[in-house]
């Protein structure tokens, strides 16, 4: 298969190592001072665009994609007040995206069990959820989206609650909310932890990764599983794990 990387930092570099482990042709590297290079031959010619840049880049880069009528797999996060125009677009077939605030299995299984749990905790009300993400410290936003993810699968499976919200940023309680804690620590690529808590005990489930690498192989994964397809595909598309 041949695939084009969009971003070439640390991510992008390891998608492309593992790419190739996996048998795969990088065919075209854009990173942001080769935006010229969505218009090359070597482009069009990809059968997947991986894309990890930022939040600021990101819409511009899949509206590339689609001029180009190259399929994309998105692992940007922070833009998602776009998302309904860029599904629109696929929807339109002016487009073919894959989106997910992680591609890695481990946290993709960890959503399964996330999403399960809520669904039991919402026969014993004595018990209080809290989310925490932890991240390297080259990571400006927050919540992280896969945190934002997370909470997004505990609430469509607890009725208890009705959104979500940041106690750094608001700082009077919010009892109607899953609070989202997080932490900015040295090299960390990513914990995160669902805790239930009562005044007998706590449940807590947690996903730590060891590097970077589950997320571009996920990503690579994800590349192999749109090749193909067409339309609008969330990451869950793929895993069908519930």
């Amino acid at each position: 298969m041949n695939i084009a990387i969009i971003g070439y930092g640390r991510m992008g570099r390891m998608i492309e190592e593992i790419a190739k482990e996996r048998g795969h042709k990088v065919v075209c590297i854009i990173d942001k001072d080769d935006l010229h290079l969505f218009e090359s031959k070597d482009f069009r010619h990809a059968d997947v665009a991986i894309e990890f840049t930022q939040p600021t880049s990101a819409v511009e880069n899949l509206l590339r994609c689609f001029a180009a009528g190259v399929p994309v797999v998105c692992g940007t996060t922070g833009w998602l007040d776009s998302m309904p125009e860029i599904q629109h677009l696929c929807q339109e077939g002016k487009g073919t995206l894959m989106w997910g605030s992680n591609y890695s299995v481990g946290v993709n299984i960890f959503r399964a069990v996330n999403r399960h749990l809520a669904r039991i905790m919402e026969r014993f009300p004595d018990y209080t959820p809290v989310l925490s993400e932890v991240h390297h410290i080259h990571k400006l936003d927050h919540p992280s989206g896969t945190a934002v993810t997370l909470a997004e699968d505990l609430l469509s499976e607890y009725d208890r609650l009705e959104g979500w919200y940041e106690p750094s940023e608001s700082p009077t309680p919010q009892p109607s909310r899953l609070p989202i804690l997080h932490e900015r620590r040295d090299e960390v690529p990513g914990i995160h932890t669902v805790t239930w808590e009562s005044d007998a005990d706590f449940i807590s489930i947690t996903h730590s990764a060891k590097s970077r690498k589950g997320f571009a192989l996920g990503a690579v994964m994800a590349a192999e599983w749109l090749k193909g397809k067409t339309g609008y595909h969330p990451v869950s598309d793929m895993y069908n794990l519930d």
